[in-house]
């Protein structure tokens, strides 16, 4: 398939993989970015031909640059989401994530865009539920926010697509829309700009965490989760389907102890402790991210894929190697010390 794709939030870490498999595939993509002044340092790490990437200036927040980026287009990967670091509230990630995605949707219709595939997360699916007792979740199901310990950056993800389905059930006709809903997002990075799942395992690697609390995640390899995208982009029939993208629920022991059996002596940071529940409560009280992580303490948020291997064909790579890649590229790019 040819033609021109946008791809929002071009900077990140799982848009800069889906930028390399569109033009791979023939593809010309417009990238938004929200400053421009980054456009050399991203298309160095991109290494795509110039020729078939175009960077717009626009951000979640403002429709200075959408109607520019859009121009063009037949499709759109809307991949932009607020997710920042330490401590945040629903106010700081609420608005921009969901008023982004409508924002997107609005320019997206006006343009003439035929397909808008919205990256939702399984922090949509997952939440706000009574503990799972080892069924895995699935399409089906959607967190509710009203839930207590529903965090900000989960009810950002809920909201926001929620907003953009409601949309286009009001407004959308001609246009189909359809989401991708990934968990822990882990494989190689290409800059210092990664997903924060990978925090986990550069974390692992560098010591600082000193042993490890009972949680866990499911895993996913961005570079599967590129090729879910194109999919989701390319594959006909699709209007409406929401994909969850994620593979096998490990806890955070397990991942650690995939480095030390793999890495040999550049895993020896790793640690071999459990922190007991107790600490972590205690610690919670002093530190806003662990806090955050409390009420993961012996939760297992299992997904069930199959339905997106059913109707896209999709499977993902063993999670250990993605576990393993990921830590070989932190050290490799020199952003882990050993």
């Amino acid at each position: 398939m040819a033609g021109t794709v946008l791809v929002t939030g071009g900077s990140g870490y799982i848009a800069g993989f889906l930028i390399q498999r569109l033009t791979e595939r023939g593809w010309n993509v417009n990238a938004t970015i929200r400053n421009l002044a980054k456009e050399p340092e991203v298309r160095a790490a991109l290494g795509v031909p110039a020729d078939r990437l175009r960077f717009f200036a626009a951000d979640l927040e403002h429709d200075a640059g959408w109607a520019e980026a859009m121009a063009g287009c037949s499709h759109v990967a809307h991949v932009a989401s607020p997710f920042p670091l330490g401590k945040v509230t629903d106010e700081m990630l609420i608005p921009p994530a969901r008023d982004g995605a409508l924002r997107a949707l609005r320019f997206a219709k006006a343009a003439g865009v035929k397909r808008f595939v919205l990256t939702s997360s399984m922090a949509a699916i997952a939440y706000g539920h009574a503990p799972a007792n080892g069924v895995a979740f699935t399409e089906e199901e959607w967190t509710d926010v009203n839930a207590p310990g529903v965090a900000p950056y989960t009810k950002s993800k809920t909201i926001a697509e929620r907003a953009a389905r409601d949309w286009m059930a009001e407004n959308g006709a001609g246009m189909e829309f359809c989401s991708v809903n990934p968990s822990a997002v882990l494989g190689p990075v290409m800059s210092g700009d990664f997903s924060t799942s990978i925090q986990i395992v550069e974390r692992l690697l560098n010591g600082s965490i000193p042993g490890y609390p009972r949680i866990g995640f499911a895993v996913v390899d961005v570079r599967d989760l590129a090729d879910l995208h194109v999919l989701a982009l390319e594959t006909p029939g699709l209007d409406g389907e929401r994909f969850l993208g994620g593979g096998r629920f490990m806890m955070m022991e397990e991942a650690g102890a995939v480095l030390r059996a793999r890495l040999g002596d550049k895993a020896r940071k790793v640690p071999k402790r459990r922190i007991p529940d107790f600490v972590v409560r205690l610690m919670g009280l002093f530190d806003g991210s662990i806090k955050q992580v409390v009420g993961e303490l012996g939760r297992v948020r299992a997904v069930d894929p199959e339905h997106t291997a059913k109707v896209l064909g999709w499977r993902t790579r063993d999670e250990e190697q993605s576990i393993v890649d990921t830590a070989n590229s932190l050290i490799e790019m020199g952003i882990v010390k050993v």
